[in-house]
C-alpha cells in the first residue's frame, strides 16, 4: 500500500510542474543554469568513469578470446556494443543518480524545511514549476549529450587499453569498431538516456519536495532519492531494453 501511496503523489507531483507556469524567459533562464550544473558538473566524474569502463571492458573481453575461435579483430565490436547499449547509459546514469539526484534532493529537502518553497507559494508562484521543472528539462538534454561523450570516451579507453596491453593493434581494433555497426544502437541508447534522465531528476526532486522535517530528514530525503532513481534505473533499462531490442 505504501508503494499505491507514493506513486500516487509522484504523479500528481509530476502534474503540478505544469500549473501556473512561470513567464518563458525566467523558465529558460533557469533551464540554462540547470543544464550548466548539470553537465558542466559532471564533465569529471563521467569522464574518469567512461574511460576505465572500456578499457576495463576491452581487457575482460580480450581475455575470453584467446581460444583463437574468433578473429581478433571482433574484439572492437564486442567492445563497441557492450559500450554503447548498456555500459555508457546505464553506469553513467547510475553515477550520475548519486551525483545529481542527491544534489537534487537535498537542495530541495533544504529549502522545504527552512520554508523557502512555503514563501514562493505565498507570493503566488508555482513553486514546482519554477524550482523543478527546469532541473527536470535540463536533465532530458543535458545527460543524453554526457551519455554520447560516455561513448565516445569509453571507446577511446577501450583502445587505448587493448594497444598498452598488447591484446589487440590499432588498425584491428578500428577494423572491429566499423564491422556490423547498427546506427540503431545509438538511437536505442539515447532513449534510455532521455528516460533515465527524466526519473533521476523526477524522482529526485519529489523526494526533496515532500522533505518534512530538519536536516536528519533532509539527508534521509536525499537518501532515498539515490535509491529510488538506481532502483528506477535498472528496472527501466530491463523495460526498455524488451519493448525496443525484442
Amino acid at each position: 500500500m505504501k508503494f499505491f501511496e507514493h506513486f500516487g503523489n509522484y504523479t500528481l507531483f509530476l502534474f503540478s510542474l505544469f500549473k501556473r507556469p512561470e513567464r518563458f524567459r525566467v523558465f529558460i533562464k533557469q533551464t540554462v543554469h540547470e543544464m550548466s550544473s548539470i553537465g558542466v558538473g559532471s564533465f569529471g566524474i563521467v569522464s574518469l568513469i567512461s574511460v576505465f569502463t572500456g578499457a576495463v571492458s576491452t581487457i575482460q573481453i580480450g581475455a575470453q578470446l584467446v581460444s583463437g575461435l574468433v578473429p581478433d579483430y571482433m574484439l572492437g565490436s564486442f567492445v563497441r556494443d557492450s559500450n554503447i547499449y548498456e555500459f555508457s547509459p546505464t553506469v553513467t546514469s547510475l553515477v550520475l543518480a548519486g551525483k545529481v539526484g542527491s544534489s537534487i534532493a537535498s537542495e530541495m529537502g533544504t529549502m522545504k524545511v527552512t520554508e523557502q518553497i512555503d514563501a514562493l507559494e505565498i507570493m503566488g508562484i508555482n513553486s514546482a514549476n519554477y524550482l523543478i521543472l527546469p532541473k527536470i528539462i535540463a536533465g532530458i538534454f543535458t545527460i543524453p549529450l554526457l551519455v554520447v561523450y560516455a561513448m565516445v570516451l569509453s571507446i577511446i579507453g577501450g583502445t587505448l587499453s587493448g594497444v598498452l596491453s598488447g591484446i589487440i593493434t590499432p588498425d584491428e581494433f578500428i577494423r572491429g569498431l566499423r564491422t556490423g555497426f547498427i546506427p540503431f544502437s545509438v538511437t536505442f541508447s539515447l532513449i534510455k538516456a532521455a528516460t533515465f534522465a527524466f526519473l533521476i531528476t523526477s524522482i529526485s526532486a519529489y523526494h526533496g519536495y515532500k522533505t518534512e522535517g530538519g536536516a536528519l530528514e533532509v539527508g534521509q530525503s536525499s537518501t532515498k532519492a539515490v535509491v529510488y532513481s538506481a532502483i528506477a534505473v535498472i528496472i527501466f533499462d530491463y523495460v526498455l531494453s524488451d519493448l525496443l531490442l525484442s
